[in-house]
């Protein structure tokens, strides 16, 4: 999170440069917005979890049927929300790679050296989207999955479901903090890109 901040502080502290390309300026910058709220959001699905696991544990270790079934009912609505948010993120993704297509088609159009940079950056930048996109299609069949155990599991407070329950609840933890190391990689990634962007524009004449 402190490095997301910091990204946020650098791009504040720039002046305003007459860009040769004032699009790509405003694109990082909403890239690092959409990494803050990314981390922000993921960081609390992680919170949330595992609060949620330790209810669970105290009320299996006390047999609280009430409390139980009540988590019962949070662990399904937590999930579903996941899923739309996974929904959320894949379209994005897909957004993305729309977007980083066109730009591709458009420079290729130029020669000059700054362009033909411009489109190294856009198809890196391309292989990075699509690989992210396969990382949240993966992550969305997974919980797609674990809905569908959950679903089958709704009500049943035999010993043999609830620790089928707890295991799930685990899975849902892993799957968070690996968007969250995620998340981090694709910060430093923005950052670096940033940090490139302003290179350029120093060399190019205004």
């Amino acid at each position: 999170m402190k490095t997301i901040a910091a990204i946020i502080l650098a791009t504040l502290a720039v002046p305003a440069l007459a860009s040769a390309d004032p699009w790509e300026r405003g694109q990082d910058r909403r890239e690092v917005r959409q990494d803050v709220r990314e981390m922000r959001d993921d960081l609390r699905d992680v919170r949330r979890l595992n609060q949620l696991a330790a209810r669970f544990d105290v009320a299996m270790a006390r047999t609280q049927w009430r409390e139980l079934r009540r988590l019962d009912m949070e662990l399904r609505m937590l999930v579903q929300r996941e899923l739309a948010e996974s929904q959320r993120e894949l379209a994005a993704d897909h957004r993305e790679i729309r977007q980083d297509g066109r730009e591709i088609r458009d420079e290729r159009r130029d020669f000059d050296g700054d362009r033909r940079r411009d489109v190294r950056d856009d198809r890196r930048d391309r292989r990075d989207d699509l690989r992210d996109a396969h990382s949240e299609r993966a992550a969305l069949m997974r919980r797609f999955e674990i809905a569908r155990q959950l679903d089958a599991l709704h009500g049943r407070l035999d010993w043999p479901s609830l620790r089928h329950k707890r295991a799930l609840i685990s899975q849902l933890i892993t799957m968070a903090r690996e968007e969250v190391r995620q998340d981090r990689g694709e910060a430093r990634e923005d950052r670096r890109e940033w940090r490139e962007d302003r290179r350029d524009d120093r060399r190019r004449p205004f």
